[in-house]
């Protein structure tokens, strides 16, 4: 079957303009079969409004979206099925979960999973003692006053976890936390959800002040 030349020509139909860019574009042909030439016709664009963004129009079909006759083929069928995914509590950082209560039959999390984990929280230790595993942070803070702000500042954060850390004020100027499960002999997951709550709160006006030297 012999085969025949599209063309698309696209034009706006309003009274002519002395600028080019208003005149209408004519669109590289491509090479159909008689068929579909015959069902070919000239698309035209219409601007609805004022010409505020410019000259617009669509892309040129790929020869593959010709061929296939526009069918069931092409990328983006009228039938495709979209499906909005709903994050689970998986996909969510550490810090927007909630903790849940934790039964004394659970077994505490295994080195190699709060190993995994670690990844998730920035700061923290993982210490391995006779009482099971914790988590352990430190902060090198200006003065005593700012340790005791920084308390104040994990305690609002943790009292709505219902699951708070062991913090000490340790000399003048530093404070250490540990997190862990004493119900289990271990860590378990609202350990690394409190820890990375922890995480989030803003300590850069209580960090010690840098020496400038002249």
């Amino acid at each position: 079957m012999a085969s025949a030349a599209a063309h698309l020509s696209f034009s706006l139909p309003f009274a002519p303009f002395s600028s080019p860019r208003h005149r209408p574009v004519t669109a590289f042909p491509y090479p159909t079969t008689q068929s579909q030439n015959q069902s070919l016709v000239s698309l035209r664009t219409r601007a609805l409004g004022p010409d505020f963004l410019g000259d617009f129009g669509a892309r040129d079909p790929f020869p593959a979206e010709i061929a296939s006759g526009f069918a069931e083929k092409v990328l983006g069928n009228v039938d495709t099925e979209h499906k909005i995914l709903i994050p689970n509590a998986s996909a969510l950082s550490l810090a927007k979960q909630d903790c849940s209560p934790i039964s004394p039959l659970q077994p505490p999390l295994s080195v190699d999973e709060a190993k995994a984990l670690m990844k998730k929280v920035v700061g923290w230790r993982l210490l391995d003692e006779e009482g099971g595993l914790k988590l352990q942070c430190l902060w090198k803070l200006r003065d005593f006053k700012s340790g005791v702000e920084l308390i104040n500042r994990i305690y609002k954060v943790t009292e709505a976890t219902d699951h708070f850390p062991s913090l000490h004020l340790e000399g003048p100027n530093q404070v250490r936390a540990e997190l862990w499960t004493a119900s289990i002999g271990g860590l378990s997951m609202n350990d690394f959800i409190v820890a990375a709550k922890i995480d989030e709160i803003k300590t850069s006006d209580l960090a010690p002040r840098k020496r400038i030297w002249a």
